[in-house]
């Protein structure tokens, strides 16, 4: 057992692909910072997944749309840092997961829909990282999760295929600003889980077409965070796994 735990903060880490995240990062020895908003039981779950791993979970809630509750996220992470019982090393790795996807057409999207979608899907990536870029040292690493819809015209989820673009963007700008100190890097999935909000019928329609044809298994997602972990020499890249998602 080590005598100090690297950190790894995991935004929407309750469950989904955050969830994966944290997993992964728990079972390569990282103490795991949980932050979660609207999904508390599933948050605690995931807390009891990963304390059965044998790392320390800190799981705390922050609406990141709200800048006074980043601020907090970070006042909170400052204070598990300085208390010496966490034996905690640092903060080594950020994961930016937290997203929200909702149909929007431009024609009728409101303002408070599309502020809120690129509140959270884009400003607070961008707020995470800079906050951790200030507590990080050399050789730490944020990892952005972004979409393939960054590279297609979705015009039905409008704002989200924005926010995710835009996301994109900034993993490269972070990447330039914080090196050499930070690496920045992000992984674009394509078709993983379903939303709630889709139909069977039409996730097997998507998944058909794809020249895999099936969607992805969480493993092979997580694979490529653990890829970008262990290849120090790679920055400011965005890893499309996607089963031939961006071909079509």
């Amino acid at each position: 057992m080590n005598s100090q735990f690297p950190l790894a903060l995991v935004t929407g880490a309750a469950h989904r692909l955050g969830r994966a995240f944290a997993l992964t990062l728990a079972r390569r020895g990282y103490a795991i910072l949980l932050h979660y908003h609207a999904s508390q039981f599933q948050a605690e779950q995931t807390a009891l997944e990963l304390r059965a791993l044998g790392v320390p979970v800190y799981p705390l809630r922050a609406d990141l749309t709200d800048v006074a509750q980043v601020e907090g996220l970070f006042s909170a992470l400052d204070g598990l840092l300085a208390d010496p019982a966490n034996q905690l090393s640092g903060l080594r790795v950020l994961v930016n997961s937290a997203a929200l996807m909702r149909a929007g057409d431009v024609r009728s999207a409101s303002v408070s829909d599309w502020d809120g979608m690129l509140d959270l899907n884009l400003r607070a990536p961008f707020l995470c990282a800079q906050k951790a870029y200030q507590r990080m040292e050399a050789g730490a690493l944020i990892v952005n999760i972004t979409d393939i819809a960054a590279q297609k015209v979705w015009t039905r989820f409008a704002a989200y295929t924005v926010s995710k673009a835009g996301l994109q963007s900034l993993t490269q700008i972070m990447a330039r600003a914080f090196a050499p100190k930070v690496r920045v890097n992000a992984i674009a999935p394509g078709l993983v889980l379903p939303s709630d909000d889709t139909p069977p019928e039409e996730w097997s329609r998507l998944v058909s077409r794809l020249p895999i044809q099936r969607a992805a298994y969480l493993d092979e997602i997580t694979r490529s965070l653990e890829f970008l972990l262990d290849n120090e020499y790679i920055t400011g890249q965005t890893l499309a796994v996607d089963g031939g998602y961006s071909l079509l």
